[in-house]
């Protein structure tokens, strides 16, 4: 008789999958068809909820799509809503935020490295994997249901897989923690990193920002791996978040004053969105933002600049801010798709989208120097601080990609000074908590700047009362401590 969790135990006769599969059908196969969809998927024997979450997850792992972009038009094609939709997108954000743990598991239960497993087996159980540790759905069906895919997508491996799960479901979670990750009294950061999925270099990172505190950092790692809440922004003068949040069955944010908290279902069917009242904005963007906003200014303040304005989420705010202030916005955005997306997301709104670098201020004409009054450099950054929304980036982002993104940081940075007005406001913000490119590019781009500037308390540009805000005069925002993105702010102001 099956116990009380119905979990099938390993038939230690073939427990080690590397063994049991004595004609290695989960090698990658020469032909490189691992790398390409299988056409056979297109009537998949399994059913539709996971078959949409292995589509996903394929698409991110073999094509470097973005799980956010490819899941919807995948549900759409197969016709998924409701509690199929959401099964579905549980199992592609959860198996990407865990991929790395499950990786190390598999390959634990496979006795080969998972880069040795055919891709589309591979990514098979890595769903099946995420089940089996991390939702309720009974063993049994984890298993079947997963073996049913492998069926599809990687005919002949379905011994394999079921060895190998076999194998996976004879820990839980913790205890598969237990064997594989190093000691935390030894290696904290390599425990961390195995625990709680993340890379190394980044839970390095983060306990940096954090001053060495591993507590903290834990639990920061934990609230990564949440499925964070949808956010919307009641645009000033467009809505009211109060009310909103009546109408989309949600509750007013906790610190924005725009911010309302999605009551769950899809936000593309909102009637707000579609009129322009409301758009998606993490409650983080939305804090930095209007921080710009609400700054103390002398003089003018009649021209507002948006340096780095794709896809449009900030300058939409900023744009309805100042369309009650008697102000304008202008948007840069050096791609033209998202140009196009910021065009769109502030239709209506009193602002001017150039398709343009925003480094050219000074030899652009209508980006010149010392001519607006506020200017926010939301820069381009690793995207540390959303992984939450973005798990597939905590896997894709490396260390290399720093020197870049940094310089990149300091030029437009540069740039926005240039540009502000003697006694205007510079808001430097990103979407993530590494030093570099927080604390280091901000005071590096001050003591090179041609022009003299000094640090406003960045603090007393949020919502009284709002905790963990740390010594000033930058502000670090964190998931596990405001809810929030780990955005990051910085206001200087030219003397």
């Amino acid at each position: 008789m099956t116990g009380p969790t119905d979990r099938p135990r390993p038939d230690r006769s073939d427990t080690r999958a590397g063994r049991a599969d004595r004609r290695d059908p989960g090698r990658p196969s020469r032909g490189g068809g691992a790398g390409r969809p299988d056409r056979r998927a297109a009537r998949p024997a399994v059913d539709l909820p996971r078959h949409a979450a292995y589509q996903a997850v394929a698409a991110v792992n073999r094509d470097d799509a973005y799980a956010n972009l490819a899941l919807p038009s995948i549900l759409r094609d197969l016709g998924l809503a409701g509690r199929d939709a959401a099964f579905a997108t549980e199992l592609t954000y959860g198996t990407l935020r865990h991929l790395g743990t499950l990786d190390a598991i598999l390959t634990d239960a496979a006795g080969r490295d998972v880069a040795r497993i055919d891709p589309p087996v591979r990514d098979a159980l890595r769903l099946g994997a995420y089940q089996l540790l991390h939702t309720r759905v009974p063993a049994h069906a984890a298993v079947s249901s997963t073996v049913d895919l492998v069926r599809t997508v990687g005919p002949g491996a379905t011994g394999f897989a079921n060895a190998v799960l076999r194998e996976v479901a004879g820990r839980d979670a913790d205890a598969w923690v237990a064997r594989l990750a190093p000691p935390m009294d030894t290696d904290p950061i390599g425990h961390l990193a195995l625990a709680y999925s993340h890379p190394q270099w980044i839970v390095r990172a983060f306990a940096e920002a954090l001053g060495g505190d591993l507590g903290e950092t834990t639990r920061l790692l934990i609230e990564d791996n949440e499925r964070p809440p949808v956010h919307l922004c009641a645009r000033p003068g467009l809505a009211d978040p109060v009310e909103l949040a009546d109408e989309v069955g949600g509750a007013p944010g906790a610190f924005s004053p725009y911010a309302v908290y999605s009551g769950g279902g899809a936000p593309g069917d909102l009637p707000a969105l579609a009129e322009g009242r409301a758009h998606v904005q993490d409650e983080g963007s939305q804090l930095v933002a209007n921080a710009l906003a609400v700054a103390p200014l002398d003089g003018s303040d009649a021209r507002w600049l948006d340096l780095c304005a794709g896809p449009g989420g900030k300058s939409g705010l900023l744009g309805a801010i100042a369309a009650g202030r008697g102000a304008r916005l202008t948007a840069v955005e050096v791609s033209e798709h998202r140009a196009r997306l910021v065009a769109q997301a502030t239709r209506d709104l009193p602002v001017t989208v150039l398709n343009t670098d925003g480094r050219t201020v000074g030899a652009d004409p209508e980006l010149a120097e010392a001519d607006f009054d506020r200017v926010l450099v939301d820069a381009p950054c690793t995207g540390l601080g959303s992984l939450r929304r973005r798990p597939e980036s905590r896997w894709r982002r490396q260390p290399s990609d720093l020197p870049a993104l940094t310089r990149l940081q300091r030029e437009l940075l540069g740039a926005a000074l240039r540009a502000v007005r003697p006694g205007g406001l510079v808001a430097y913000v990103t979407c993530s908590p590494h030093t570099v490119e927080t604390h280091v590019t901000v005071t590096e781009s001050a003591r090179r700047a041609d022009v003299a500037v000094d640090f406003v308390d960045a603090r007393s540009l949020l919502p009284e009362g709002m905790p963990g805000l740390g010594d000033g005069p930058t502000v670090q925002l964190w998931p596990h401590r405001h809810g929030t993105d780990a955005m990051f702010l910085a206001v200087l102001r030219r003397s």
